[in-house]
């Protein structure tokens, strides 16, 4: 999946932001915790604020992100 999502995250540029969070990081125990996050892949669209919009668990197809993208980007 992560050569479709770079690709999502190069045609969003400036509209949408990517994050990466290595799951095997320690350091990012707490930010998991705080999203739930207990299965790979996970995939979070978080507003500007840092509510969660939406929550992708497992396989999300590249229309699946872009309808979501289209709900949310003004």
């Amino acid at each position: 999946m992560a050569p479709m999502v770079h690709g999502l995250e190069a045609k969003y540029y400036g509209k949408v932001k990517f994050a990466f969070l290595d799951a095997d990081d320690p350091n990012t125990d707490e930010f998991q915790r705080t999203l739930g996050f207990n299965y790979q892949p996970e995939f979070y669209l978080v507003d500007a604020n840092g509510n969660l919009l939406k929550k992708f668990i497992g396989y999300v197809s590249q229309e699946d992100f872009e309808t979501e993208f289209a709900k949310h980007i003004q």
